[in-house]
């Protein structure tokens, strides 16, 4: 199981990210744009994805893991159980969010 210090941990280790609240929950940014925040109940993180179609295939497949709210319908974010990966599969899914959020030279170096 993850934990939010897991999340920290992994979402600080990508080049040129920082740390704000949001709507008073820890929120992880790359250059001013966020990518990921924790959720109010602290076991859910939000996270932004390419696109609808990959958010719908997400909850299809994984129903356990990935879900939605009300709220985030019509958007491209999809919320995650911390329970339900580990920090493997979290460090995937927040570099994934990273990437949709970050310059794209920034992600050319860190690919290089």
């Amino acid at each position: 199981m993850v934990t939010e210090d897991d999340v920290r941990r992994i979402a600080l280790a990508l080049p040129e990210t920082g740390e704000k609240t949001m709507y008073g929950t820890p929120a992880f940014y790359v250059r001013g744009k966020w990518f990921a925040r924790v959720k109010e109940e602290g076991d859910v993180l939000i996270l932004p994805v390419a696109a609808e179609e990959e958010k719908a295939g997400l909850i299809a497949a994984e129903p356990a893991t990935f879900f939605t709210t009300p709220h985030y319908d019509g958007h491209a974010i999809v919320l995650v159980r911390f329970g339900a990966v580990d920090a493997e599969e979290m460090a995937e899914l927040l570099t994934d969010a990273w990437r949709l959020r970050a310059p794209k030279r920034v992600v050319a170096a860190f690919d290089g």
